[in-house]
């Protein structure tokens, strides 16, 4: 859906509510629906640009990137743990849209947790693009009113561009035997990850967690009896993902790191010594990508940002995403043979589905005064 299409569903919206008032009944009502149907036309007019075909360059605000600035910025903002993804592929896009369009594009980037990024584009962050841990973040930046709803069907698989899954890492050798979630609950284990209120990686965590009991056959009783000890022998709440990865690994804190299976990948690439265990029970971390909608029509960039989200569906971006460890979503890529050894199988897979949706989960889980709040009020 284009800028003036819109512009023109706004305008029709806002007449359908102006209509609604009338009282067709009275000479006001009628002198009233005539204003309106004026206004309609002239609408109308503005949104297609007339019948006359004028131009682009008669008219530059029909379309911001028609100008074709030589040079031109995005700005997008991510969760920690894609930085090494995007700083891969971002070349590769900026190189192919200078051969197709002759602009060149640069790229401001910020990272960080995904619950801190998404409070930061409601609040002024610029944001032309977001791709974040959860599609409960998007979904606040939409209610603020910065994304169009509907941005899940603006790109394929759900706008879902890349996927993980959870992983355990222990010290080398498994010192503490850790071979299953239930491990995690031992009174001699110390468990790092981050803050569920910061990280959108961590919300997944605490899913992961919960989801362990809850597709062996426990209910929630079990599954919060056991979450309960699991934080309890967490000593502190990492910030996201990447402050929790550097806590277990540079600072050597605690026996047990829970993380995206992508970090853990990338740390071995690193030359980090990491011995992990994939459990057969897990839950499909998926991570959405979506347009700024306020954002990119007020700078001028939907054109080159839309074409930087289907560009991270291409196999090639997907091939990128996979090497730094995250599943590749497209299934071509997925079922290559060099792709297919990188990531071990999972028996039983949970999704954000079987909660519910990431508003109830948020409801239940993370909300003042959720689970969340009262198993960290409840730590001994």
């Amino acid at each position: 859906m284009n800028l003036w299409t819109r512009q023109l569903k706004r305008s029709q919206l806002k007449i359908g509510r102006i209509i609604t008032r009338l009282r067709l009944n009275s000479l006001k009502g009628f002198v009233s629906m005539f204003l309106v149907g004026t206004f309609l036309s002239v609408a109308l007019a503005a949104c297609a640009g007339g019948n006359g075909g004028n131009s682009a360059s008669e008219n530059p605000a029909a379309s911001p990137v028609a100008a074709k600035k030589q040079n031109l910025e995005v700005t997008l903002v991510s969760f920690a743990v894609t930085k090494a993804a995007h700083e891969a592929i971002i070349p590769k896009f900026v190189e192919k849209w200078k051969q197709e369009h002759n602009q060149t594009v640069s790229f401001k980037q910020s990272y960080g947790g995904s619950g801190s990024q998404t409070r930061a584009v409601i609040d002024g962050l610029p944001a032309d693009i977001v791709h974040l841990a959860l599609a409960g973040d998007t979904e606040k930046i939409q209610k603020a009113g910065l994304i169009e709803p509907g941005w899940e069907k603006e790109a394929p698989n759900n706008a879902i561009v890349s996927k993980s899954v959870a992983a355990l890492v222990t010290r080398p050798d498994n010192p503490k035997g850790i071979k299953t979630w239930a491990d995690l609950a031992k009174d001699d284990v110390k468990l790092i990850t981050a803050d569920p209120k910061t990280s959108g990686v961590a919300r997944w965590n605490f899913l992961a967690l919960w989801n362990s009991v809850i597709k062996t056959g426990g209910d929630d009783a079990k599954a919060l009896d056991y979450v309960t000890k699991v934080y309890n022998n967490v000593p502190i709440l990492a910030r996201d993902a990447r402050e929790a990865t550097d806590a277990f690994f540079k600072q050597g804190q605690g026996d047990v790191l829970i993380n995206y299976e992508n970090e853990i990948i990338l740390a071995s690439q690193k030359g980090e010594k990491v011995t992990a265990i994939i459990p057969d029970v897990n839950i499909s971390i998926d991570n959405p990508i979506a347009v700024v909608d306020k954002n990119v029509d007020k700078n001028g960039t939907r054109e080159v940002a839309e074409a930087f989200v289907k560009y991270l569906y291409t196999p090639e971006a997907q091939q990128e995403f996979a090497k730094l460890g995250f599943r590749p979503v497209d299934e071509t890529v997925a079922k290559t043979k060099e792709i297919a050894d990188k990531f071990p199988k999972v028996k039983t897979l949970g999704t954000v589905q079987d909660f519910g949706g990431w508003g109830e989960i948020d409801k239940k889980f993370f909300a003042d005064g959720g689970i969340f709040d009262k198993i960290q009020a409840a730590k001994k």
